[in-house]
């Protein structure tokens, strides 16, 4: 399918596994809604046969929110990137976690912000480079699971795009999962963040998550932040799958 991604770049295949994780689902297609925001995961919404919301810059979650309010009866999924989610939308993104809001958030982490120049975001690893940071990020990202998981969601996991059936997987669960679901899918971004840390080719990004990821589910969320600089793990897995109550209503009635 031609899409507007860059050569190498993960989002079409957290996208496929996305819409596999849909055909696999015993909820009936038309009661999957995809918002998206803004940035090289916001055309996702534009690709997929479904009920899909293309909204402002880190307006998703809000969005997203209000349909489950008005119909708890969707299955709402917010597909969107680290900058619109975690910057932009970061406040939206921790209160909704923490009301534990019923839908599933994915977000593909690509360390910058891909499409307006390859600019410093929030996860940024400490010491990278950007088009903004040149010398290096002197800043510490944020560990998207551990502010998730800290902030009152129910499942955290964490994937790259290298791991395509656990993301399929971890999708298809967090569908049927009550309260809020966060899944990050680590995106290799050659064009914009692999050029200024010597990962311009397609399948560099995916090698380093071949190399340097392990497996682990029952590690400590304040140890899994991401430092490209050191050869420390990247830990990917199912880190947090817990049974809290959904949001329910003031007013009463079913969670959502």
């Amino acid at each position: 399918m031609p899409h507007i991604w860059c050569p190498g770049c993960g989002i079409g295949i957290a996208m496929r596994c996305y819409a596999e994780a849909i055909l696999k689902h015993d909820v009936p297609m038309e009661r999957h809604i995809v918002v998206s925001g803004i940035g090289c995961s916001g055309r996702v919404a534009g690709y997929l046969n479904i009920d899909s919301y293309h909204t402002t810059h880190g307006r998703g979650i809000p969005f997203a929110v209000g349909l489950k309010l008005a119909n708890p009866e969707l299955q709402i999924t917010v597909f969107s990137g680290d900058g619109d989610l975690a910057a932009i939308g970061g406040n939206h993104l921790i209160h909704a976690a923490r009301r534990n809001i019923d839908m599933t958030v994915i977000c593909t982490n690509n360390f910058n912000y891909g499409m307006t120049g390859g600019q410093l975001g929030p996860t940024t690893p400490h010491g990278a480079h950007t088009t903004t940071s040149p010398y290096g990020n002197p800043e510490q990202p944020f560990n998207l699971p551990y502010l998730l998981a800290a902030a009152g969601a129910n499942f955290v996991s964490r994937w790259t795009a290298l791991h395509v059936r656990q993301v399929r997987r971890d999708i298809l669960y967090a569908f049927d999962k009550p309260g809020f679901s966060f899944i990050e899918v680590l995106s290799p971004c050659p064009i914009g963040f692999g050029k200024s840390n010597q990962m311009s080719e397609g399948l560099d990004e995916m090698l380093l998550y071949r190399d340097r990821c392990v497996v682990d589910h029952d590690v400590s969320l304040a140890d899994v932040g991401i430092d490209l600089e050191e050869d420390r793990p990247i830990y990917v897995g199912r880190f947090l799958d817990r049974d809290q109550d959904a949001y329910r209503p003031a007013t009463g009635g079913q969670s959502v």
